[in-house]
């Protein structure tokens, strides 16, 4: 099958930074579907793994974290999907990834592709709903049924055009928060705005200053999708007593987790891939997600945040969509299809 990876940790410009390859094709065993690939997304991940490194790997190492395909075979446990099925999913840290003519995927990481929106369209959708999801509602423990005592609660969000940021507005606002997104230009505050935020502060500036600005001392709930070292200071400042900070990104420094003391206020981390990662017992909940966002996506509740679309899945397209991400300017996803 054919497959795109790299083998040389590389600046994008490289031509070596992303090659075409052949390699086998892999068979479905236990709870794996083997999807055909139809489309996938770049996220930040992607270039991180892309990047960071030294040396060179024997063989190509085939990355990407979103793909929406169609089920060809199945192992023999599987009992979620049936064969012809359109499902899309995030995939495993620990596996070979979407940029390929065939994956595997466990099926308690997977769901089925939303009906009314394109390849493309869905595409754009699994880690970073997954991400947001299980950030909001998991890690935060945000109940999205009680809109009623939502209400009363506020959430910042930093970074609220990104990837993350753009489904995240639209779940809290659907859970019934109060949002407050940041962004720094007309084009992306118009994007959070229309997405579900109250109201934008900007990230570039003094953010306790631009909350209260608002006339809100504190807030119950800050999500940090982006510098968590740059932003420490003011989420500790800004978070409410009791109230609870969430962060997808890693730290260079030391956190300072003493700020939070006073106020016994509550950090936790989100890495989407955690339940593959370690095979939790808890891994079908993110079936479970997906399959909820599929039917919100359907529904017209929340809608995709893709962006930017290269057609078809090939090493020079998806080298594009890495200089998309890699430009710190993206606002939703960017996209690498078939059709």
């Amino acid at each position: 099958m054919k497959a795109i990876g790299f083998k040389k940790h590389l600046p994008i410009d490289e031509e070596e930074s992303l090659i075409e390859f052949e390699t086998f094709k892999p068979v479905a065993k236990g709870h794996d579907l083997l999807v055909k690939v139809k489309a996938v997304s770049v996220n930040p991940v992607d270039v991180g793994v892309r990047k960071s490194g030294n040396g060179i790997l024997k063989k190509p190492k085939i990355i990407g974290w979103d793909a929406v395909g169609v089920v060809e075979s199945m192992g023999e446990n599987v009992s979620l999907f049936k064969k012809g099925e359109l499902v899309f999913y995030a995939g495993s840290f620990k596996r070979s990834g979407s940029n390929s003519e065939y994956q595997l995927v466990d099926e308690r990481i997977a769901g089925h592709a939303p009906q009314k929106l394109t390849i493309a369209q869905a595409a754009a959708m699994p880690l970073t709903s997954l991400t947001a999801w299980e950030a909001l509602f998991e890690q935060l423990e945000i109940d999205p049924n009680d809109k009623k005592k939502n209400n009363e609660k506020t959430i910042l969000i930093i970074n609220g055009a990104g990837g993350v940021g753009s489904i995240a507005t639209q779940l809290a606002s659907w859970a019934g928060l109060k949002v407050i997104a940041s962004a720094s230009r007309p084009e992306t505050i118009e994007w959070v705005t229309q997405l579900g935020a109250d109201k934008v502060v900007n990230h570039r500036l003094d953010l306790v200053h631009e909350v209260r600005k608002l006339g809100c001392e504190y807030v119950d709930y800050v999500l940090e999708l982006n510098d968590l070292d740059g932003h420490w200071n003011e989420m500790a400042e800004l978070i409410k007593p009791s109230g609870k900070i969430a962060s997808i990104t890693e730290n260079k420094r030391p956190v300072n987790l003493r700020k939070l003391t006073q106020k016994r206020a509550t950090f936790v981390w989100e890495w989407m891939f955690t339940k593959s990662f370690y095979q939790t017992t808890d891994m079908i909940t993110q079936h479970e997600i997906l399959e909820k966002i599929s039917s919100l996506l359907d529904q017209g509740i929340i809608k995709t945040t893709l962006n930017k679309t290269f057609i078809p899945i090939n090493g020079l397209n998806l080298k594009e969509a890495h200089k998309v991400v890699e430009s710190n300017h993206m606002i939703g996803k960017v996209v690498v299809s078939d059709d």
